[in-house]
């Protein structure tokens, strides 16, 4: 017949086409990831760089530790509570406009710490921060979690990798910087320069069309797409909500008051020396930390993929509580500080890749900008805890009762998620497949 093709041709042309065509949406989407991880290093000074400033502060104006912290309290609950709007104009208008913006006030609230001579200015700059912050925290783990339905732990487990770990190259010059030229020059120039690649990289973000990723995965993931109000109405949404609080917590007191906690211990200047490499013990500590707090991300979340959600959430969380009691027992001690604070944040920074892959499993990725940024305001609930910690010290002259109580709380936290929140999510995924099975049997009427 006219027009007919030979036997195999056009099949194989349109294979090859159909091959190209995944081959180029498979590189778009990694290369979607690559630019949030950088602009997630690109904010990640403004929340792990942040006790390096405290006690020069602290030192140049007299205010109190607690005053200061105040600061990061108020940073970071701008960062967590405004992301379910910032994920509202994700999932509507893209992640392009949201994180130019995000962009643009990361570099101003620096640019005003560096003057901030009040603590008013101080707290003001804090809340620009946190707005921009989570702006471009919220934008980049969502289009993660979008792009790789197949790899959700993965994948927001590297984009929050770059959170995590983006702070790892510049402790050393930002310590530099603050001991040669003063905190305020450190704020000015690491401000404008880490808001400006943001603000640049911006302009490459997408979301994936149909058709651009695959839908394969080897965790068990939902088919229907969840509003955010119906997952407001889920409990399971409130047991996730209840851990990330618990966990959170420990970490956040950690990357808040780790520098007055080697002050305390008197060996924040001490020198170090592990793998042929001497530095003092609370610069090791940060740039290890960094390291290991942004390896834990993907390498978790990657274990999430191939043996669970709850699985591994019991076995990192357990983890996690036994780092901070050691800390409590042998943290005085310099080589011990470094290597448990290390084992610390490695235990705690994998809560950013697991609750988000475990909201996008339950919750589906239609609205994944939104409902993750509903859940990681609990990051911004447990932050509230952190200006206790100074009062708690105070109150009982030792860090110990805070170790203690950050260790009980995971311990909790792990309990709960393989013996609460994983039969909860088994019948919720049930139920789902269910729905979804009644729904594609349903005989449509006629007229």
């Amino acid at each position: 017949m006219r027009g007919d093709k030979p036997r195999g041709v056009g099949e194989g042309e349109e294979m090859a086409h159909v091959g190209s065509s995944t081959s180029t949406s498979n590189a778009k989407r990694w290369l979607q990831l690559l630019f949030g991880i950088i602009c997630m290093s690109m904010i990640a000074n403004l929340q792990y760089g942040w006790t390096l400033f405290v006690n020069p502060i602290h030192t140049k104006y007299g205010w109190s530790l607690k005053d200061i912290q105040i600061a990061f309290t108020l940073f970071v609950l701008l960062e967590t509570w405004l992301v379910p709007i910032e994920g509202w104009f994700v999932d509507r208008y893209g992640p392009a406009l949201v994180v130019l913006f995000g962009g643009l006030l990361c570099g101003i609230a620096w640019v005003i710490n560096a003057h901030a001579d009040t603590l008013t200015l101080l707290y003001l700059g804090a809340i620009i921060g946190g707005i921009g912050a989570g702006a471009v925290y919220g934008t980049c783990v969502g289009n993660a979690l979008k792009w790789f339905p197949d790899r959700r732990g993965l994948a927001a487990g590297a984009t929050a990798a770059g959170f995590g770990a983006g702070s790892a190259l510049t402790v050393i010059p930002i310590s530099a910087m603050i001991k040669t030229s003063g905190y305020e020059a450190a704020f000015l120039w690491f401000g404008i320069g880490q808001g400006l690649i943001c603000v640049i990289l911006a302009f490459f973000l997408s979301t994936p069309k149909p058709g651009e990723v695959p839908e394969v995965a080897k965790v068990v993931l939902t088919k229907r797409q969840y509003h955010p109000f119906e997952m407001l109405k889920s409990p399971i949404f409130y047991v996730l909500y209840v851990m990330f609080v618990m966990m959170a917590a420990g970490g956040l007191m950690a990357t808040a008051q780790l520098a007055p906690i080697a002050r305390d211990f008197k060996i924040a200047d001490t020198p170090v020396t592990l793998m042929w490499l001497t530095l003092p013990a609370l610069t090791f500590a940060l740039s290890i930390d960094r390291i290991l707090n942004g390896l834990t991300r993907p390498f978790f979340g990657w274990v999430s993929d191939n043996i669970g959600r709850e699985n591994t959430m019991f076995i990192a969380f357990a983890l996690e509580a036994v780092g901070i009691w050691a800390m409590s027992v042998w943290g005085h001690e310099p080589v011990a500080f470094v290597l448990l604070t290390g084992l610390v944040f490695f235990a705690w920074g994998e809560i950013y890749s697991l609750f988000p892959a475990t909201c996008g499993d339950t919750y589906g990725v239609k609205y994944a900008a939104t409902n993750a940024g509903l859940l990681y305001t609990a990051k911004g609930t447990a932050s509230l805890l952190v200006p206790f910690t100074s009062v708690l010290t105070q109150w009982t002259g030792s860090w110990h009762a805070v170790f203690i109580t950050a260790s009980v709380l995971n311990v909790i936290a792990a309990v709960l998620a393989l013996f609460v929140l994983k039969p909860m999510r088994a019948a919720h995924n049930r139920r789902a497949a269910l729905e979804s099975a009644t729904a594609s049997t349903a005989v449509p009427r006629t007229a």
